[in-house]
C-alpha cells in the first residue's frame, strides 16, 4: 500500500466518527424543531385534527436536509413520540404510541415519506425558490393524502366528509407554510452561495 493511500484511508476512517456526530446532532435538533412546532398547535372544534406548525418543520427539513437525513429526523421524531416522549400536539389522554393510533396518525407516520421526497424532488428540480415551494407543496400532498386516508379508515365516514375534515381546512394554513419554508431555504442557498 502507498504512503499516500494509507493516509487517504486513514483520513477516511478518522472522518466517519465526525460524520456519525454530526448526523446525529443534525437528527436531535431536527425532530426538536418538529417537537416545537407541534407545540404551536390550534384544536378545531369540527375535526380532531388541530392547526399545527409540525408539517411547516417536516417541509423545511426536507429542503434543508438530504433525502436521507430528513427521513431520519422524522423517524427520530415518531420513534421520540411512541417512547411517550412529549414531542407530539398536545391531546388528551392520547400518550405515546397510542398518538400515533390514533385519529391523526396517518399525518404523523407520513412525514418521513413527505421529508424525503420534498428533499428528493428540490435536488432533481430547479433549486431555487420557486423550486423548492414546488417540493415542498409535493411533500404537502403526501402529508395531507395519507391524513385523510388515515383518518377516513379510522372515523369510517365518506370521502366527502374525510375531504372536508381532513383536507380542506388545512390548504389555507399549508399554502403559508409551503411558502415560508421555500422563501426560508431558497433565502439561505441564495446566502451561501453569496458567502462560498
Amino acid at each position: 500500500m502507498s504512503k499516500e493511500l494509507a493516509v487517504s484511508t486513514l483520513s477516511g476512517a478518522a472522518s466517519r466518527p465526525a460524520a456519525w456526530v454530526r448526523s446525529s446532532g443534525i437528527v436531535l435538533a431536527g425532530s426538536l424543531l418538529i417537537a416545537v412546532c407541534a407545540h404551536i398547535s390550534l384544536p378545531l372544534y369540527f375535526t380532531p385534527v388541530p392547526l399545527t406548525l409540525q408539517t411547516f418543520a417536516v417541509l423545511l427539513l426536507g429542503l434543508l436536509l438530504s433525502p436521507r437525513l430528513a427521513s431520519g429526523v422524522a423517524i427520530a421524531y415518531l420513534a421520540e413520540g411512541a417512547l411517550g416522549l412529549p414531542v407530539f400536539a398536545p391531546t388528551p389522554a392520547m400518550p405515546g404510541l397510542a398518538h400515533l393510533l390514533g385519529p391523526t396518525g396517518g399525518y404523523l407516520l407520513s412525514y418521513p415519506a413527505a421529508a424525503a421526497v420534498t428533499a428528493l424532488l428540490w435536488r432533481r428540480i430547479a433549486r431555487g425558490t420557486v423550486g423548492a415551494g414546488l417540493a415542498a407543496a409535493a411533500g404537502s400532498v403526501v402529508i395531507l393524502a395519507c391524513g385523510a386516508l388515515w383518518l377516513g379508515i379510522f372515523t369510517r365516514v365518506g370521502v366527502q366528509a374525510t375531504l372536508a375534515s381532513a383536507v380542506l381546512p388545512f390548504i389555507p394554513g399549508d399554502l403559508l407554510k409551503i411558502t415560508a419554508a421555500a422563501l426560508i431555504a431558497g433565502g439561505l442557498k441564495r446566502f451561501r452561495q453569496v458567502n462560498t
